[in-house]
């Protein structure tokens, strides 16, 4: 069993940067993929980032891709993810989950927290 809570959401004005974390309970942290999504009012959730046991891969969508960051700090089982040059688009409730396989398909997550929104206004 993982637990997850996210924080650090907020408001920003577009070209603005928030920082993102995710707070794991569980001793098997290390051993899980972990992955950030999001999810914009009308729209299916959607791949965001992901990255790896040991941070040594990680994995961006398309359209976040040099803007934002994922990491990751086994000794404080924590996942964050840094997004710079953020854009109106990027408004959505972002969320993190845990996987012991990486996939871009949220089915394929098996632990979720609760969800961050993030407002970013032109």
């Amino acid at each position: 069993q993982v637990q997850l809570v996210e924080s650090g959401g907020g408001m920003a004005q577009a070209g603005g940067s928030l920082r993102l974390s995710c707070a794991a309970s569980g001793r098997t942290f290390s051993s899980y993929v972990m992955g950030w999504f999001r999810q914009a009012p009308g729209k299916e959730r959607e791949f965001v980032a992901a990255i790896n046991w040991n941070g040594g891969r990680t994995y961006y969508a398309d359209s976040v891709n040099g803007r934002f960051t994922i990491s990751r700090d086994n000794a404080k089982n924590t996942v964050y993810l840094q997004m710079n040059s953020l854009k109106p688009e990027d408004t959505a409730v972002y969320y993190c989950a845990a996987s012991r396989l990486y996939s871009v398909d949220y089915s394929k997550y098996d632990y979720w927290g609760q969800g961050t929104q993030v407002t970013v206004s032109s």
